[in-house]
């Protein structure tokens, strides 16, 4: 008869079966964490690609201010919904279908060289060309930046330190838009509101390469900065932008050095 185990040798075999139980266990539980903890890694992953790839096509908010699907800029903070010309609109024919250059100074120190483009986009360079021609924008404000990875602009032309007042019309059509919604880096562009026909008296200088939203048809090129670039972005836009009081976005909103244009020239 096979002798039975004493006491002791029963108590360690049911210890050793314990602790082996135990190691199972704890592998399990191990491994579990491990798996929760590389889906958790997974989904923050696939969250910041998607914020990335969001910032490359919405870059900053540039048709109302504030964030949006993508970036726009707008000539006032609420859009206009003229259908049609208004006011009295430079003709077309000034524009002469040509060629011309003159400058802008901002600030008295910073001054840029400038080129409208009176074939591709005549009734903007008409527009342009008058009110420079009647010293309008001396003393108008430029009162809108972004500083976004993909939009980087600098808004002019408002009679009023907050975006509004302008010259009393209000034109279209939008001309000379680009095919892709990519404003390279010297672009002058008519800013509007949601219309068309809401163009005016404001424009944008793009200082970096910018999407902007086309879904509502783009914005007008007038136009290039042939020199001086350097010079804005030195004493200006590489300051910084103030958010507009209650907006989540942070790379949009008023310049960190208030501008004006203090002169403007053409011929």
């Amino acid at each position: 008869m096979t002798p039975s185990k004493t006491p002791d040798r029963e108590a360690r075999e049911r210890l050793r079966r314990y602790t082996a139980r135990q190691k199972v266990h704890s592998h399990q539980v191990s491994r579990r964490r491990r798996d929760n903890v590389a889906a958790i890694v997974a989904v923050v992953l696939v969250a910041a690609l998607g914020t990335g790839a969001q910032i490359v096509h919405t870059g900053g908010s540039p048709a109302a201010p504030g964030a949006s699907a993508s970036a726009s800029a707008s000539a006032t903070p609420t859009p206009s919904a003229s259908a049609a010309n208004t006011g009295d609109v430079p003709p077309e024919s000034l524009a002469e279908n040509r060629t011309w250059t003159g400058s802008l100074t901002l600030n008295k120190t910073v001054r840029l060289g400038i080129s409208l483009d009176g074939e591709k986009a005549p009734q903007a360079t008409a527009a342009l060309v008058s009110l420079i021609q009647k010293k309008f924008y001396d003393g108008t404000h430029c009162w809108r930046m972004s500083d976004g990875a993909s939009a980087k602009f600098f808004q002019c032309g408002a009679t009023k330190a907050d975006g509004t007042g302008d010259a009393g019309f209000q034109f279209g059509p939008l001309e000379n838009v680009p095919s892709d919604n990519r404003y390279t880096t010297g672009v002058i562009a008519m800013a509007r509101a949601t219309s068309p026909s809401s163009q005016a008296t404001q424009f944008f200088i793009v200082y970096g390469d910018t999407f902007l939203d086309g879904s509502t048809g783009g914005y007008t090129v007038v136009g290039r900065v042939t020199s001086g670039l350097d010079g804005l972005e030195k004493n200006i836009t590489d300051k910084g932008v103030t958010p507009f009081s209650g907006s989540t976005d942070t790379t949009t909103g008023a310049p960190k050095v208030a501008t004006t244009i203090t002169g403007a020239t053409i011929k």
